[in-house]
């Protein structure tokens, strides 16, 4: 438990500065903010559909822009994880290609048809191969600063997008004053409430990564707009602690998840912990919900945790919820003695599919 207080033992272990990339995310957002205001792009005919393509750390930019805005925006946002678009895709969507990195192949493959079937083209990328297609096509081209893990960069790949959706008239302008909230608010729990530098007695994060040790972390929000929260959360789990972790949302997971956690399978459930991750506009039958789904796994003799959303603004409240996330994820991969940055699994498997052997 300790560990997470010695700084010598942290800096050890986190060798390639993973808590840096995490308190340096409210100076990222504020960059963000400066590159999607400073960023023109016009689109000649009429955008009826949005569609986000891209995986992993870049992919899930979408899912928060559409969760963010899935009761403002007047058009469709739509997700897209596959080397293929969605059929409906034509010269009416546009389509956001999301990759960090530049060489993600599923979004390269999306890039090429989306072009084919004349759609509206955005891309947001740090450069590879995405950048020069871009460029070579004509494409509009949000450019990122480098050098970063494509999960740390979360800021810069939604906060552009956010300012161009508003300059395109999909995002009412007033909103984009919650991005100064946000920044402003990550800074000050960064700080005084998650940093290193705070013990645990007084880190929240710390306190339910230590909770959360040698245990499977199941994470659950209301599906309104914190689902893409409790993604994050999962992710980063398995990303940086190394550690497999779940995720579902509210009032699905009261339609069929609920029975396999009340089952007679005991054994099962010591291994794992429930992390309900809750905001002020759950619908009050999701709040509910929560409440009660909260009580019958503790009569199961499984721990849950819950987490309240800071800040004012819903932008604020879902990125101070990541980021909290963010930090739990570093202090549980310091308890199990990995450094978070490295992801040599996912790179070896990414290196195979490059040889083209594996069929």
């Amino acid at each position: 438990m300790r560990v997470l207080d010695q700084k010598e033992t942290i800096e050890a272990i986190d060798q390639h500065g993973m808590r840096t990339l995490i308190y340096e995310f409210s100076n990222q957002l504020k960059a963000a903010e400066v590159i999607g205001r400073n960023f023109e792009c016009e689109f000649d005919r009429k955008i009826e559909r949005i569609v986000f393509s891209g995986v992993g750390g870049s992919g899930i930019s979408g899912d928060f822009i559409r969760s963010y805005l899935s009761q403002d925006c007047p058009i469709t946002i739509s997700i897209n994880r596959s080397y293929h678009l969605p059929g409906f895709v034509d010269d009416s969507t546009l389509v956001i290609l999301s990759s960090y990195s530049g060489n993600t192949e599923e979004c390269l493959c999306a890039f090429d048809e989306a072009f084919v079937r004349k759609a509206k083209l955005l891309v947001i990328t740090s450069g590879g191969e995405l950048e020069e297609r871009a460029k070579m096509r004509g494409s509009p081209l949000i450019k990122l600063p480098g050098g970063l893990p494509p999960r740390t960069a979360l800021g810069y790949l939604i906060i552009p997008i956010l300012c161009v959706l508003a300059k395109l008239g999909f995002v009412n302008q007033g909103k984009l004053k919650e991005i100064q909230e946000a920044y402003e608010l990550i800074d000050i729990l960064s700080k005084n409430q998650y940093g290193t530098e705070i013990p645990i007695e007084k880190n929240k994060a710390k306190q339910i990564a230590f909770q959360c040790y040698k245990k499977i972390p199941a994470v659950y929000a209301g599906i309104d707009h914190f689902d893409v929260v409790a993604l994050r959360w999962r992710s980063q789990f398995e990303e940086n602690s190394k550690v497999l972790s779940f995720h579902n949302v509210f009032p699905e997971m009261n339609h069929n998840e609920l029975e396999g956690w009340c089952s007679q399978a005991h054994s099962l459930r010591k291994n794992l912990i429930m992390i309900l991750l809750r905001d002020q506009d759950d619908h009050a039958s999701i709040q509910a919900r929560m409440n009660l789904t909260r009580d019958l796994i503790r009569k199961e003799g499984v721990d849950v945790l819950e987490v309240f959303s800071e800040g004012k603004g819903l932008l604020a409240r879902m990125l101070a919820t990541v980021h909290l996330g963010d930090w739990v994820s570093l202090y549980l991969a310091l308890l199990y003695q990995v450094d978070p940055t490295p992801i040599h699994s996912i790179n070896y498997l990414k290196q195979e599919l490059k040889k083209g052997t594996i069929r």
